[in-house]
C-alpha cells in the first residue's frame, strides 16, 4: 500500500495543524495506522498510532495536543495538532501495518511509509 501525507507547514507556538495520510487501498479497519515524527539529529520516534480495532495510543508529550482519527469512506488517517510548541518541529511520517502490532509506537512494527512532511513551529 501507498501512502501520501499532506497538510504540514510552519506555524506559530499555540497555533494548529492538520496532517492527512491518504491510502492507495483499502487499509481503514484492517490495517495499523500510525503518525512518527523525526527531528534533525534525532532518532524517529512515535507519536499515536491507531491499531485495526481502532484502539489509540499516544505519545507522553502529545497527549491531549494531539488527536488521530480515520476516515473509511476516504481511506484516509488524520493528526490534528493543537497546542503546537517548538519542540513539535520534525518532519512527520505516516505508517501502516497490515495486521496486528505489538507496539503501535515503535517504527519497526511498520513497512509501509508515506514520503514525510514538515512541520515548523516558532
Amino acid at each position: 500500500v501507498q501512502l501520501v501525507e499532506s497538510g504540514g507547514g510552519s506555524v506559530q507556538v499555540g497555533g494548529s495543524l492538520r496532517l492527512s495520510c491518504v491510502a492507495s487501498g483499502d487499509i481503514i479497519g484492517r490495517y495499523c495506522m500510525g503518525w512518527f515524527r523525526q527531528a534533525p539529529g534525532r532518532l524517529r520516534e512515535g507519536v499515536a498510532s491507531m491499531d485495526a480495532d481502532g484502539n489509540l495510543r499516544y505519545a507522553e508529550g502529545v497527549k491531549g495536543r494531539f488527536t488521530l482519527s480515520r476516515f473509511n469512506d476516504k481511506k484516509t488517517f488524520d493528526l490534528q495538532m493543537d497546542s503546537l510548541k517548538p519542540e513539535d518541529t520534525a518532519t512527520y511520517y505516516c505508517a501502516a501495518h497490515a495486521g496486528w502490532v505489538d507496539d503501535g509506537l515503535n517504527e519497526k512494527e511498520y513497512n509501509n511509509w508515506g514520503q514525510g512532511t514538515q512541520v515548523t513551529v516558532s
